[in-house]
């Protein structure tokens, strides 16, 4: 990719999502960066242009609200044109129990936030990016999944299911952008430390610092890939489990530690 991409992320403010804008920054990119934050958003403004970044435009948003993200939409492609990547990275995890009645709100948030929150983020920049394709800058819309969509956990029903929900979506979504010039890249983190990571209490194998997981998410995104599984190890992992017998499942995986309940 060139060094003047412009770069479009949500879920930036920490975690995965700063991780990732950090490491455009280095490259020179144009960032629009997105998050429920505005203070961290700023805070985080001025890290990017001190490491590199071209300019850096900060949008206060919630990914539920899909006409804020049209006007952020409407606002960087007139101020920078159309992205070469949009990175559709926020995302919530908390343990949910469809038993308590309580939950049921979080659950709902979660697959807002989660699923819908992707498409609200991508429909806004499909059109414009689709016209940069045909004149020769071809696009890629990155969808932050989980290895926890690969099979469900227990504790984690909306969690698990929006993912897989997510990796469900994004399939669809490559398929009809095949002819358009933009690729669709799925990408299922492991364990990646960020504060979203920081609440479980059980050990966490192949984690990754988030900086080292940037710079191989880029490598992917870069190339296109249509599907990865980040670390390696988890890829393996999930290639294992997908092939168990719901009966061996379940015999292994219904005493696993639970995420804490709430949101």
């Amino acid at each position: 990719m060139a060094s003047a991409l412009q770069v479009f992320i949500t879920g930036a403010s920490s975690g995965i999502g700063s991780a990732l804008a950090k490491h455009y920054a280095k490259q020179g990119a144009t960032l629009g960066i997105a998050a429920r934050r505005g203070d961290a958003l700023k805070a985080l403004a001025a890290d990017l242009l001190g490491a590199g970044a071209q300019e850096v435009a900060c949008y206060p948003l919630d990914v539920t609200d899909a006409g804020a993200l049209r006007g952020a939409a409407q606002d960087f492609i007139s101020r920078f044109g159309a992205p070469g990547i949009v990175i559709a990275n926020a995302g919530v995890s908390v343990g949910t129990l469809s038993e308590f009645p309580e939950d049921l709100e979080a659950i709902r948030r979660i697959f807002d936030i989660n699923v819908y929150g992707m498409a609200a983020t991508f429909s806004p920049f499909i059109a414009s990016m689709r016209q940069a394709a045909k004149h020769g800058r071809p696009g890629r819309l990155v969808g932050m999944a989980s290895v926890a969509g690969i099979r469900g956990l227990p504790g984690s029903e909306a969690y698990s299911a929006s993912k897989a929900a997510a990796i469900a979506y994004l399939e669809s979504l490559r398929l009809e952008m095949r002819d358009s010039g933009i690729k669709v890249v799925t990408i299922a983190p492991g364990y990646i430390a960020t504060p979203m990571t920081a609440i479980n209490s059980y050990p966490m194998p192949f984690l990754l610092p988030a900086a080292e997981a940037a710079r191989r998410f880029a490598r992917l995104i870069e190339r296109g890939t249509s599907y990865a599984v980040v670390p390696w190890q988890m890829g393996l992992v999930a290639k294992l489990l997908r092939l168990l017998p719901n009966p061996l499942y379940d015999r292994l995986f219904a005493n696993a530690p639970r995420k804490p309940r709430g949101l």
